[in-house]
């Protein structure tokens, strides 16, 4: 029983000494705490992007009348025409309903007068639905107003680049 005394009296000591080396210790300082960055125009990540530009759309361009997720067909009807859509393709004929629907478009007088198409990736350029929507619009003479969704879209930026397409 003695021998059982000894070790954990052993332990307790080593445990006691521990501890007040710990207490003994200074303190460490604490971890520098980050300096904010400064504000950008969006303070958070667009997760809703329709709605930040039905936003943008309705308060900074109140002239025209704007519909959500217009179908090809909606503009150009059924349509089969032919169009060059990639570089290493020659013509070929494609769908209007094959084509991705338009985010929005804006209308003057009940006439269709501009499309606003949002996407990601390299979709605008590359994806064929998006290829395609853009050769109607084209078609039907109407500004393609594209935006990525991955790029920062501040709030000027897009109101510039409507602007410009719309020659506003």
């Amino acid at each position: 029983m003695s021998l059982l005394k000894s070790i954990v009296n052993m332990v307790l000591k080593t445990a006691v000494e521990s501890l007040n080396q710990r207490e003994e210790q200074p303190a460490r300082p604490a971890a520098a705490t980050p300096k904010p960055e400064p504000v950008s125009e969006i303070s958070e990540t667009i997760t809703d992007f329709p709605a930040y530009f039905a936003e943008i759309l309705n308060t900074e361009f109140p002239q025209y009348s704007k519909r959500r997720n217009v179908p090809v067909t909606e503009l150009a009807g059924f349509a089969t025409d032919e169009f060059k859509l990639y570089k290493s393709r020659p013509l070929q004929s494609y769908k209007a309903e094959w084509g991705a629907p338009y985010t929005f478009v804006l209308y003057q007088d009940d006439a269709p007068v501009g499309v606003v198409m949002l996407g990601d990736g390299s979709s605008h350029s590359r994806n064929v639905k998006y290829l395609i929507s853009r050769m109607y619009a084209k078609k039907l003479g109407l500004p393609y107003i594209n935006f990525y969704t991955q790029m920062p879209n501040e709030r000027a930026y897009v109101i510039n680049r409507i602007r410009e397409f719309m020659k506003l």
